[in-house]
């Protein structure tokens, strides 16, 4: 059995979610807890809510100042708890051979929205981040991700490279995404489960987390372009690791 690598994963209050798909998405996981939700007449003719979940009847300026300046709020505003802390240990006892994305120091919680969106997408197990240094569970977080923040387990550790060693433990071949790497991706992945390591937009991996990994690769973009947005080089890495599968 790996080991668990708890992850320490508290708020400390209730959140404010925002739109459409992060409200129905919200509704849709028995894992989640509403505790109200604000909604203008207009929308709530279109949302179907559970008889026990409060529901308070807002117009679009009541909203409005509940939430961050200008957030889409599309008619709908969920107050909700943070979701159960997932162990990553309980993760890696399932034994799938769907891909892990582990996350080093990416703090831009659009970006981690992003990401959680592609993960769902190209059927990612979970994704894994150190605690001190990512967002925080957010509205924010719930509306980049459209959705996915309620089906891709989001794991926080404590210490990024220990995981990375109960990853190794439980078979999997670390990947660490370098744009100065030599191999390309694909060559690089190999045949058997993979979890690909991200580092943040300009410092990239650190060293230690690097060292942690079986092999460093690049993705093979144009010479015209340095880099990829973070999140756009995760969908990239995902899609190739999906592809590989159904081709197998």
């Amino acid at each position: 059995m790996a080991r668990k690598n708890r992850s320490i994963k508290k708020t400390g209050g209730g959140l404010k979610f925002w739109g459409r798909h992060a409200v129905e998405a919200a509704l849709d996981n028995p894992r989640r807890v509403i505790k109200k939700i604000s909604i203008t007449r207009e929308a709530l003719a279109t949302l179907e809510i559970p008889d026990d979940i409060p529901v308070v009847i807002s117009d679009v300026a009541d909203l409005g100042r509940v939430i961050p300046r200008d957030a889409p709020h599309q008619g709908m505003v969920a107050d909700v708890d943070p979701l159960p802390d997932i162990w990553l240990g309980d993760i890696l006892d399932q034994q799938s051979d769907r891909p892990l994305l582990l996350l080093d120091q990416v703090t831009d919680p659009h970006n981690v929205g992003a990401i959680l969106r592609s993960a769902a997408a190209f059927d990612a197990a979970a994704i894994i981040t150190q605690d001190r240094h990512a967002p925080p569970e957010s509205g924010v977080v719930a509306k980049s991700a459209s959705g996915a923040l309620e089906i891709v387990p989001w794991i926080r550790v404590v210490n990024l490279s220990r995981a990375l060693d109960d990853i190794a433990e439980a078979g999997y071949w670390r990947i660490g995404l370098d744009g100065e790497a030599v191999d390309e991706l694909e060559p690089a992945m190999g045949s058997g489960k993979i979890a690909l390591v991200m580092g943040a937009e300009g410092e990239g991996l650190r060293q230690n987390v690097a060292g942690h990994c079986d092999t460093l690769a690049r993705l093979p973009i144009s010479s015209k372009m340095e880099s990829l947005n973070v999140s756009n080089a995760a969908a990239i890495a995902l899609y190739a690791e999906y592809t590989r599968k159904k081709g197998e």
